[in-house]
């Protein structure tokens, strides 16, 4: 320090307003003061962030409220990306980094290797840690959730003594069913205290076998008082209970780890007993629903049966069914007296052609020949004589005639 000290000394010594130096001299002079400085902690409100896509390096601007100043800072998005999720534009936050010069433009910046949130952001930081822890275990898993029961026979309620958060919960449960009925344990909701009373409770309801819903309710608070919520150990009890578990803490802006553990997470109090119990009157008004359209379902069917049964008897077969019959009684008899004369025709062609081939079969028989006087010989062996040279003298030969046969005996 002390020798950069010495080299602007005599700087300012070697100057005159007719031996000047360059003005990109004297930045580099300071560029090179500057570079011996060391890592430093800095202190301030991030007044100005630009994330670009895809870019390796965020830049922000770090404003000192008291002074009214500011310093551009740069540092790799891995830096960044590990408190990216708590830390916005107005956000106190605790940078260490070392300062650069820039020489041509003459401007001063940060390089940050580490920053950190300063108060509530801290405290984020710490909390988005144990998210990623317990999400990583599967505890806010989606497939663990399980859903409610219809209508509850017995509520659990988890909430601080005489507060609105139970007023809320018995009174607009009990509005939307009167006959509900609710087991409550009234425990303290922030300090020290808080997160033993509330596990034990919940543990407790959870071993009730006639619980069917536990509810966890708080009204709306600072993140201080909403921690006792987001405790690992209250956190891992829920995971662990056999009761579905509804949670209700602060309002819709808050969200504490016990919205993502449990199973059905509710903005309200009042939401939650919304969400838990159904309303008689609009349970009544939906059953009127249902019987108003099962009516009209089964009134459309029996006119739609009617009217295609009212169809059918209106046809002539209907009318007088047994025209069907004498229609078929005709069809019939037209038949049969078609067979018949059919089959007649046959018989009568049959028998005609029987008696031409008879005739034919008659004028071509031996028999007829014989019946005109003529006789026929045959040789002792039946052979029909044909010629007087297959006969000799004294030859027995038989002769047969249109009566009968006799024996005769050849002279010559």
């Amino acid at each position: 320090m002390s020798e950069a000290a010495d080299t602007l000394d005599d700087m300012a010594l070697n100057t005159s307003p007719d031996a000047p130096l360059p003005v990109g001299e004297v930045s580099r002079l300071i560029g090179g003061w500057i570079d011996r400085l060391g890592a430093v902690w800095v202190e301030g409100q991030i007044t100005q962030l630009s994330r670009r896509p895809g870019a390796g390096v965020v830049f922000l601007t770090l404003r000192d409220p008291s002074y009214d100043i500011s310093v551009s800072v740069t540092c790799y998005r891995q830096v960044f990306d590990a408190i990216a999720d708590v830390v916005s534009e107005g956000a106190r936050v605790v940078v260490h980094a070392k300062p650069e010069w820039y020489a041509p433009r003459g401007q001063l910046s940060l390089r940050a290797t580490e920053i950190k949130p300063v108060g509530i952001g801290e405290l984020l930081v710490r909390l988005e840690q144990l998210k990623k822890s317990l999400g990583a275990e599967g505890l806010f898993a989606a497939d663990r959730k399980r859903p409610l029961p219809f209508l509850p026979q017995l509520i659990g309620l988890v909430c601080g003594r005489a507060s609105a958060a139970e007023r809320d919960v018995l009174e607009n449960a009990r509005r939307r069913w009167p006959a509900v009925r609710f087991e409550v344990r009234n425990t303290a909701v922030q300090g020290v205290n808080a997160v033993n009373q509330v596990v034990q409770a919940v543990k407790e309801l959870d071993d009730l076998p006639e619980v069917d819903v536990i509810i966890v309710a708080r009204g709306g608070g600072s993140v201080e008082d909403l921690l006792p919520f987001s405790d690992e150990q209250l956190v891992r009890a829920v995971a662990d209970c056999r009761t579905p578990v509804v949670s209700a803490i602060g309002h819709e802006p808050d969200s504490p780890l016990l919205d993502l553990v449990a199973d059905v997470r509710a903005s309200t109090p009042t939401d939650a007993a919304k969400k838990t119990v159904p309303d008689v009157g609009e349970e009544l008004d939906r059953v009127q629903g249902l019987r108003d359209r099962a009516l009209r379902t089964v009134q459309g069917l029996l006119d739609r049966e009617e009217r295609g049964l009212a169809h059918a008897l209106a046809r002539p077969v209907m009318e007088r069914p047994q025209r069907m019959v004498e229609e078929r009684e005709s069809e019939i008899d037209a038949l049969a007296d078609r067979s018949r004369r059919v089959l007649r025709h046959l018989l009568d062609r049959a028998d005609s052609e029987l008696s031409h081939t008879r005739a034919r079969v008659v004028s071509l028989s031996p028999a007829a020949t014989l019946e005109r006087g003529y006789a026929v010989l045959q040789r002792p062996d039946g052979a029909v004589v044909r010629s007087p040279a297959e006969v000799s003298a004294d030859q027995e030969l038989r002769a047969r005639v249109a009566e009968g046969e006799f024996s005769v005996r050849v002279s010559e």
